[in-house]
């Protein structure tokens, strides 16, 4: 059996386990009169593979440009269909044959798409409508004329860990229509002429006009609203958590609560530990307008370089339940729609932000905040200042660290962490592997960690998204010290990949974007 047939049966063989239904392969090189049955077998067109899937089916994309499929049959929760795409090179470049998208799935439930490349759609790169229990996720969607991701009325959709980038006119990811439950997390969203992330009830287009149970949380996103909207632009979106985002250099709001679609305003929602910078061309940093009442502000950073606007501004409307603490805020803020602004001492003085603080300057409080790493440094303001009324929503950060390390919560999207420690001999010493910059990252990504004394099997190796070694950079022991090894990505492509620390006794994991 050749090894890259093993490679392939090994990855399905839990789903095959679990699913005993049929496994399919797609091929540049496939025919569609094939079985489809084995990498020897392919088909050639997805459309093929998306006309006779049933529930519990799986398919296999191997590497090449393919035109893209619209997909009208679903599986069920104990069978879901899955598109899968066996590596990063997995590009879809031309629309299906029945809409102006890449991927399309519509009235089908429990699908999942996987690590697909959409690019240069006329539409959008993976389009879901009218189609519960969908997941979309490990997918890179660039420069489709109107938006990265979209859906249309899905209940208990799940857009992760996807990368959405240049959209012509409009979204990154957009939710639209009376969908309730939707979780859009861990993606990266940037250089988008509208919003980073839209969700929007839009009442004109049926349903309750309402989004309800929406979960938005460690999501990257900068670089976007370059025509206006917000990072986060959450339109009659209630009952719902926004947390752990970063949130910077977006040319419009950083998080925008409010009505124009939607039935109602975005009501009862909580805004905890985002990290929002909002450059000088912008707008608010946190804004609720047009009767989003009940939403609270706990642990956020809200950093605004604008000369008049700072970081929170509600309209009188929405004031009803408005509540907001334990935030590092500008000395900005407004509660009349940001026609005026105010300073945190009068702020305080209705009611805000008792345990607030004036946020100290960017650089006392990130490591490199110049290169897009926000994560705090050893002392700085945020640490310990927060609290823990953000339970049970928030448990961890950004990056999955357990929340809280210290005293206290901190602010922001990120929880400082100190080095694991170990006592040898008298001495402190840690094992620590750190997040590597810039973000995103480049083709020359330098890894850094640091080991204790006489460390024995070290290893340090990158994975892609399927699990695959990529790269082994350090395989030995090595003394204690503060190391830097150079991971040369110029051969890799764009994407997700994960690097793994191993010694002995430890072993950390961190995910990376390489983008090029």
């Amino acid at each position: 059996m050749n090894k890259f047939l093993f490679s392939v049966i090994f990855f399905l063989l839990p789903a095959v386990l679990l699913y005993p239904q049929n496994t399919y392969f797609v091929s540049i090189n496939g025919d569609d009169l094939n079985s489809g049955l084995s990498v020897d077998s392919a088909f050639a067109t997805l459309q093929h593979a998306s006309d006779i899937v049933t529930a519990g089916d799986s398919v296999i994309v191997l590497p090449g440009a393919y035109t893209g499929f619209d997909l009208r049959t679903g599986g069920t929760q104990n069978a879901p269909i899955v598109f899968k795409a066996f590596d990063e090179n997995v590009i879809i470049d031309h629309p299906n044959s029945t809409t102006n998208d890449g991927i399309n799935i519509e009235e089908a439930d429990w699908i999942i798409i996987d690590g697909f490349k959409a690019v240069d759609q006329p539409r959008a790169g993976i389009r879901v409508a009218v189609s519960d229990f969908v997941t979309v996720k490990n997918n890179e969607c660039s420069s489709n004329s109107r938006w990265g991701i979209f859906t249309g009325f899905t209940d208990d959709i799940l857009v992760e860990d996807n990368v959405c980038s240049y959209s012509g006119t409009e979204h990154g990811i957009y939710v639209s229509n009376s969908g309730d439950r939707p979780v859009v997390r861990n993606n990266v969203c940037y250089e988008n002429n509208g919003c980073g992330i839209q969700l929007n009830a839009d009442l004109s287009q049926g349903g309750d006009g309402i989004i309800t149970g929406a979960v938005i949380e460690g999501n990257i996103l900068h670089d976007n609203c370059y025509n206006g909207g917000s990072a986060i632009n959450l339109d009659g979106v209630q009952e719902s958590v926004i947390y752990n985002n970063l949130l910077y250099n977006n040319h419009s709001t950083g998080i925008a609560l409010f009505r124009i679609d939607g039935a109602e305003g975005s009501k009862n929602d909580k805004v905890y530990n985002n990290t929002i910078i909002v450059p000088p061309d912008g707008r608010w940093a946190m804004q609720a307008t047009d009767g989003s009442t009940g939403d609270t502000l706990y642990n956020n950073i809200l950093i605004n370089h604008h000369t008049f606007r700072g970081s929170i501004n509600f309209d009188q409307e929405s004031k009803p339940g408005f509540y907001s603490d334990y935030n590092l805020l500008e000395d900005r803020l407004s509660d009349d729609g940001g026609n005026t602004n105010m300073t945190l001492a009068e702020w305080q003085s209705l009611g805000y932000d008792i345990h607030s603080f004036l946020v100290a300057p960017e650089n006392e409080i990130f490591i490199a905040p110049s290169w897009g790493n926000y994560h705090l440094k050893q002392g700085s303001q945020p640490i310990d200042i927060g609290t823990n009324l953000v339970l049970p929503v928030v448990d961890r950060d950004l990056d999955n660290i357990p929340r809280p390390q210290g005293n206290g919560f901190d602010a922001g999207a990120y929880e400082f962490q100190m080095p694991d420690e170990i006592i040898n001999s008298g001495r402190i010493n840690y094992y620590q592997l750190n997040q590597n910059y810039p973000n995103p990252f480049n083709p020359s990504t330098t890894i850094e960690f640091s080991l204790p004394e006489n460390v024995k099997n070290v290893r340090i190796s990158v994975y892609n998204v399927l699990g695959q070694k990529v790269a082994e950079l350090v395989n030995g022991g090595m003394p204690a010290g503060r190391y830097h090894y150079q991971w040369n990505a110029k051969n890799f492509a764009s994407g997700m990949y994960i690097y793994e620390l191993k010694t002995e006794k430890f072993t950390a994991v961190k995910k990376m974007l390489l983008l090029k």
